[in-house]
């Protein structure tokens, strides 16, 4: 009888619960990826608007000025908005941790029970075998006594003629 765990459907429940939370970890690292890129955009916008700003007419000072300082404002928002989505990868790697353990011990129970059964399956066999050595043992004695008495019977008539 080939080895069944019993606690398999829990099993395959976590193992399921875990890949979802990688899919969900991925997402969540993506969207800290695009945050990130958001950042590198506007500081290069912040670059480019200061260049610009340095070659522009005198005139135009004030406007680059306001422009300048809506950028650095959008990138404290920026900054705010990644260390949102740092806080969430953080805490659904931790999630994805705990799901990995839960899914590590069961799979160690599942072992060991694997195991357990084997070794029961293991002295189940030689307790079979030492059964059939013992019958055997038994059959062969009973055997060796049935012909040391035809040996004797033999003898007695021999010495008997």
């Amino acid at each position: 009888m080939p080895f069944v765990y019993r606690l398999q459907k829990v099993l395959d429940f976590r193992i399921r619960k875990k890949e979802e939370q990688l899919i969900v970890l991925q997402k969540a690292q993506q969207a800290l990826y695009e945050a990130e890129q958001a950042i590198q955009l506007n500081q290069q916008e912040i670059a480019v608007t200061m260049q610009n700003q340095r070659q522009a007419d005198y005139t135009m000072y004030e406007a680059f000025d306001t422009y300048i300082h809506h950028l650095w404002e959008k990138a404290v928002q920026l900054e705010t908005v990644k260390q949102e989505k740092l806080e969430i990868v953080q805490q659904e790697t931790q999630k994805l941790v705990e799901l990995e353990q839960a899914v590590k011990v069961l799979e160690k129970h599942k072992d060991k029970m694997r195991e357990n059964y084997i070794a029961e399956e293991k002295a189940a066999e030689l307790k079979g075998m030492s059964e059939l050595g013992v019958q055997r043992y038994f059959q062969q004695s009973r055997e060796k006594l049935e012909e040391e008495e035809l040996l004797e019977q033999k003898l007695k008539k021999r010495k008997g003629n």
